[in-house]
């Protein structure tokens, strides 16, 4: 790409920098599970549900309940970013940009986040065996014709997370700004009457029905119409951590002095129990 700092020089009279409109970092790494580990390949341990024994007269041997143990299993991937600003031109520009160079790296890798938790919730998690397991055709919402976000499909994704005993707290979905634009038309939940639904926050919604929305214009489409909408409790995606993200800002002699903004991190994401996702697919015309 061409070089395009001479747009700030001097002549151009600024004297402040704005940065674009773009997603400001991540979202939704706040609201799945974490792990740090110092290790090329990181697992999320699982542990199956038990059942009590019946004890039918005294002195009963004690049971043994066998533990059903297994993993999903992540292999980190790095990512980083990395600009120049050249000396020559700070006596050109009425601002110092590395700051904002910094911002405007620290974002991008921020969606970065986002694409792989994105893609993590709906794609093939991998087992410790190396296996691959799908997200199943009973975890999805499938949007066969023409109709966008609904009351029903909410609904009908909380009835799935609730019939598997999903917990109720720390449930999330994201949606796009076309399925909020459906959402804001429905009566029920723009009224202040229906239920214990929670205001209208700066034209978003909230929460309802349990799920505390989120915004995210990074979400995948079947095709090209139907949005692939998430809902998800946090336990039921993973983050893996091996390098939290880093910044150095150095001078780099080999460049004539030249300034190197450098960001980098080591994560990657999965999809750790499939009854606490669901994919909720909604029409865009």
């Amino acid at each position: 790409m061409a070089y395009t700092g001479n747009l700030w020089y001097a002549q151009a009279y600024q004297d402040a920098v704005m940065q674009l409109a773009q997603q400001k970092g991540s979202t939704l790494r706040n609201n799945v599970w974490t792990k740090e580990a110092n290790s090329e390949k990181v697992n999320f341990e699982r542990l199956g549900a038990t059942a009590a024994v019946a004890k039918t007269t005294r002195y009963v041997d004690t049971p043994n309940v066998e533990m059903t143990h297994d993993r999903r299993q992540v292999t980190l991937v790095d990512y980083h970013w990395a600009t120049t600003h050249d000396w020559f031109d700070d006596v050109r520009m009425l601002v110092d940009p590395k700051g904002s160079y910094v911002e405007s790296g620290a974002w991008a890798m921020g969606r970065t986040i986002d694409d792989l938790i994105i893609a993590a919730a709906l794609g093939n998690s991998v087992t410790g065996a190396g296996a691959n397991v799908a997200l199943p055709a009973g975890q999805k919402i499938v949007e066969a014709s023409t109709g966008g976000m609904t009351l029903a499909k909410i609904l009908n994704a909380k009835r799935l997370m609730d019939a598997a005993e999903v917990e109720p707290e720390d449930r999330f979905f994201v949606l796009g700004s076309r399925q909020l634009e459906d959402l804001l038309g429905v009566t029920q939940i723009t009224s202040s009457d229906y239920a214990a639904v929670k205001a209208l926050v700066q034209g978003q919604i909230d929460s309802f029905l349990g799920f505390r929305f989120i915004r995210s214009e990074r979400l995948a489409t079947t095709g090209t119409t139907k949005r692939q909408c998430i809902a998800f409790q946090k336990k039921g995606l993973g983050l893996a951590i091996g390098k939290d993200m880093m910044t150095k800002i150095d001078e780099r002699p080999d460049k004539s002095y030249t300034w190197q903004i450098y960001l980098g991190f080591s994560m990657q994401a999965t999809r750790i129990e499939e009854e606490r996702v669901v994919e909720v697919q909604a029409h865009e015309a």
